[in-house]
């Protein structure tokens, strides 16, 4: 691999890949991220409405339990008996539902009335702030922190005033398990950390293990609408292994992918080259016929004068018709020696050329009666269409004549049983276009792209030089020269000759 195919390699391969591998690997990993993000406020929002709903159950059923044991209540404490009733509905209560770590009545000074059980039996509770914010507002207040109880169960409190006349006269405390709480975020969404924090960002509790800074990059915060806490959301793992794998599966297509693309230029690049190739060996081809033209011709021209001439005089002397014959073959041959002579001399670009500006119509007058005349010789129909403004080009005039009357010579040739041939002169906005089509047997496929090489010929006793000649002529008139055919439908040659846009000065 030479150095501008390595250069090739590495702005087409080398360079594409790297770009392509990681922008895929940050696609991936920023549609990772927004999916971890998407599944984490999903269950920010689900923990969420489950702890409000939670904490909103917890109140109504406290609120009901003070409304209905507002009486019995009022009368705890005046003769030293606990009413049976009030136990029973307390313990029915906690026993119904699991949340519940017990459920005591406190007096107005914060002293245990009754229970579900004796955790509390020593303890004077009228110092604790969801104690004093009960009393003071008159409404439910929930603690801010968690407390373990004598039994090593953690604990939020939900304390409840029971009123008579706007006056306080009891407290119904509720003590929520943080256990119950903790296993239903756990049973519904074990791969999160989940942590609440009052408004003082004081941990409450928190559920899974705590994950670090460094592995996740995601976490996402809602507050509750019960309470001031704020529910936070992070994820468990952040494992980018997948991201790996995908990436390196991406990264081996487009590698085979863009070797693939390589491999289609390097094709082209060589194929490109060969035509290049091809088209310097053509020119190198015609250029040595040229030297070998430039430097023969006018000698074998010399000689073959006078040996026609000779030819003629014996011709005159010799009138027995076998004589007459073979002098016909002889002079036959060297006309077409003197032909292949002529064509070398313009393969081998003459130095001087007279080139004037001329009217392509009057061109065409001058050859229509020859070609007429041939067609009605070989029997062909032939018509001429030309315009009726001025066509201006610049152009040899006997070299036209040479290259119009090579290609209708061709075309009456290859309609040896009859046709029709048509020559047509167009005026286009730059360009004239001459037209030269017949209804001859084609040209096959595989012929149609050697048409144009030196002594590359169909015919039993064609030089190969004549199309070449032609090509010559109108690529030295700045012009070009197409040849459209189809084995069995016939031969379209188009000729292009650029405009000139002023008459020739007298």
């Amino acid at each position: 691999m030479n150095k501008r195919e390595r250069a090739i390699y590495f702005f087409i391969v080398v360079l594409p890949a790297i770009l392509a591998i990681f922008g895929c690997y940050h696609f991936l990993a920023d549609r990772a991220d927004e999916q971890q993000r998407e599944k984490l406020e999903w269950a920010a929002t689900l923990h969420r409405n489950q702890l409000d709903q939670f904490i909103n159950e917890t109140k109504v059923s406290m609120d009901i339990l003070a409304v209905s044991t507002e009486e019995e209540v009022q009368s705890l404490g005046k003769d030293g008996h606990i009413p049976n009733e009030v136990q029973a509905i307390l313990k029915k209560m906690a026993g119904k539902d699991p949340r519940y770590g017990g459920i005591y009545i406190l007096d107005f000074e914060g002293n245990l009335l009754t229970g579900t059980n004796d955790l509390l039996k020593q303890y004077n509770l009228r110092n604790k702030p969801y104690i004093k914010e009960a009393l003071l507002t008159k409404d439910t207040a929930v603690s801010d922190e968690a407390e373990t109880l004598s039994n090593n169960q953690p604990v939020i409190a939900i304390a409840t005033p029971v009123m008579k006349d706007e006056h306080v006269e009891a407290v119904i405390v509720s003590h929520i398990r943080l256990d119950y709480m903790k296993n239903i975020m756990r049973m519904l969404t074990p791969e999160y950390s989940i942590s609440v924090e009052n408004a003082k960002q004081i941990p409450i509790f928190s559920v899974n293990e705590k994950v670090d800074a460094e592995e996740n990059r995601h976490t996402v915060e809602y507050p509750l609408a019960q309470l001031p806490w704020n529910l936070i959301v992070t994820a468990r793992q952040s494992s980018q292994n997948h991201l790996l794998a995908l990436t390196l599966l991406f990264g081996i297509a487009i590698i085979v992918l863009l070797h693939i693309v390589f491999l289609l230029v390097k094709y082209m690049m060589l194929k490109r080259q060969t035509k290049l190739e091809r088209m310097q060996q053509e020119a190198q081809k015609l250029e040595l016929i040229g030297t070998l033209a430039a430097s023969t011709a006018h000698e074998i021209r010399n000689p073959l004068t006078g040996i026609k001439g000779l030819v003629q005089l014996l011709n005159e002397k010799y009138n027995h018709p076998e004589d007459k014959f073979y002098f016909s073959v002889i002079n036959k041959e060297i006309g077409r020696i003197n032909q292949i002579v002529s064509e070398f001399l313009i393969l081998g670009k003459p130095t001087a050329q007279k080139i004037q500006t001329v009217d392509i119509r009057e061109i065409v007058f001058d050859l229509n009666p020859l070609i007429r005349s041939e067609a009605n010789l070989y029997s062909i129909e032939y018509e001429l269409t030309l315009p009726e403004q001025e066509i201006w080009v610049r152009v040899n005039t006997d070299q036209m004549k040479q290259v119009l009357l090579n290609l209708t010579k061709n075309a009456f040739e290859a309609m040896c049983d009859g046709g029709q041939l048509s020559l047509n002169v167009l005026k286009g906005e730059e360009n004239c276009y001459i037209t030269i089509a017949d209804t001859g047997p084609g040209i096959k496929k595989e012929d149609l792209d050697l048409i144009f090489k030196p002594f590359f010929t169909s015919k039993e006793h064609g030089t190969g030089l004549g199309l070449v000649v032609c090509k010559r002529i109108i690529e030295s008139f700045d012009g070009s020269i197409e040849i459209d055919s189809e084995h069995g439908f016939g031969t379209v040659v188009s000729i292009t000759l650029p405009l000139q846009f002023h008459e020739p000065v007298e």
